[in-house]
């Protein structure tokens, strides 16, 4: 049974990145339709990301008195509801209205699976779950172009993936009792050996045990800053490298602009292919190596697209290894929270961590775009490593902070134990 619920959650990863893609592939056709300028695709993508970090920072307190099974099923169904909006909508501010379920039930969802499974799988679980997510985020396009080829247009495409989101919803409304199984089994237990299976408000189950915390609250718990800021920074690098890659290789290393595009997609293809491999190494190694040893190549990858060579597949090889890089990141910090902060904090934490790594995507992309504009894109590479920088620190600050959490606790046992 437990097996039964991992598969399911694997289906509801993909089904997850499905239409994440589909706004870009899907605008320039959007454009004529609604007959708006080509940057009024910013303001719906704004509208989603706004949602879904309201979402994120309710989620705590929504999950803690529904349950995660419960949270997952109706935030997918609002999706849907969303989806189905956008197809039918024949305004713009009709597209402006719809985006905003879509960006609550995308936030809703995504705090409270990845922790649900940060709780109760093992890390290899948490990186393949975000490899289908980009599985999914790969094939949403495709089905957008059969709909455009095949005379359905851009709300056709749009449709056949609220269908499938229907269809995902009727699927989690039918494994809603294997979300309250309370039974530790060795997919549980958590990679410390500990085999304490998490949260109990996780699935509903023991939600008198604690209430929710507020957002001073969360900010306050120590190491809580630092994991806020690394997340604001790797969703930051993931997306200006996804949305800039491009524009960069056009106009800074001369590369030409039907060139750039399909090279530009090699990045996500190195994060994909990154976290199917990752999923293998962290049978080996723990969370903090890790993402220590995905910044390392990070950086690695940065260098690569710096060197002064005029090579073309010198930068393709860095956007690559970038990728590969990335891949670990994301998974292996949610993944580490219940054992950094305690599983009774971790849907608190999980939620402002997704808070966070939205408000990266939204910000830090166009903060780049007015230095590319202003200055140089040149200083592509060099912004990335500037905010890899700042997630490095935070990251080994965050790891100072829980050893001396861990030496406190060694002193305390020690100092009451009885002689």
């Amino acid at each position: 049974m437990v097996n039964l619920l991992l598969a399911v959650i694997y289906l509801a990863f993909i089904s997850l990145g499905l239409p994440d893609s589909l706004l870009g592939s899907a605008w320039p056709s959007m454009v004529k339709s609604f007959g708006v300028p080509v940057s009024y695709a910013g303001g719906v993508a704004v509208i989603i990301a706004l949602g879904t970090i309201i979402s994120a920072l309710l989620s705590d307190r929504i999950t803690l008195r529904f349950g995660a099974g419960k949270v997952t099923v109706c935030s997918v169904c609002l999706t849907a509801l969303a989806l189905l909006g956008f197809s039918f909508s024949t305004g713009y501010w009709q597209l402006c209205l719809a985006a905003i379920p879509y960006g609550l039930g995308a936030g809703g969802v995504d705090a409270a699976l990845n922790n649900y499974v940060a709780l109760h799988y093992t890390s290899r679980h948490m990186s393949w779950l975000h490899c289908m997510w980009g599985v999914g985020a790969s094939v949403g396009p495709y089905i957008m172009g059969f709909a455009l080829t095949g005379g359905q247009g851009w709300a056709g495409g749009y449709r056949i993936i609220a269908l499938l989101q229907m269809a995902l919803t009727a699927v989690l409304l039918l494994s809603l009792p294997l979300w309250k199984q309370r039974r530790v089994t060795a997919e549980e237990t958590h990679p410390d050996g500990s085999g304490e299976s998490g949260n109990p408000a996780a699935d509903g189950a023991g939600a008198e045990r604690r209430t929710s915390l507020s957002l001073r609250e969360i900010i306050g718990i120590p190491g809580a800053s630092q994991v806020f800021v690394m997340m604001f920074c790797y969703c930051a690098i993931e997306t200006t490298a996804g949305l800039w890659a491009s524009s960069y290789m056009v106009m800074h290393r001369g590369i030409s602009v039907e060139q750039a595009a399909t090279w530009a997609s090699m990045f996500y293809i190195g994060i994909t292919v990154g976290r199917a491999l990752s999923g293998f190494l962290t049978m080996r190694f723990n969370d903090t190596t890790m993402i220590r040893i995905g910044c390392c190549v990070m950086a690695i990858g940065l260098v690569v697209v710096l060197l002064p060579i005029d090579a073309h597949v010198v930068v393709l090889s860095g956007l690559v290894v970038l990728g590969l890089g990335c891949a670990p990141v994301y998974p292996c910090v949610i993944h580490s929270t219940p054992e950094l902060f305690g599983a009774s904090r971790s849907q608190a934490i999980v939620g402002v961590q997704m808070a966070s790594a939205y408000t990266g995507s939204l910000l830090m992309p166009p903060v780049f775009g007015m230095i590319a504009n202003g200055i140089d894109i040149g200083l592509f590479p060099w912004y990335l490593l500037g905010l890899l920088a700042l997630m490095i620190v935070m990251h080994e600050g965050l790891q100072g902070v829980k050893l001396r959490h861990d030496i406190g606790k060694v002193v305390h046992t020690h100092e009451t134990s009885p002689v």
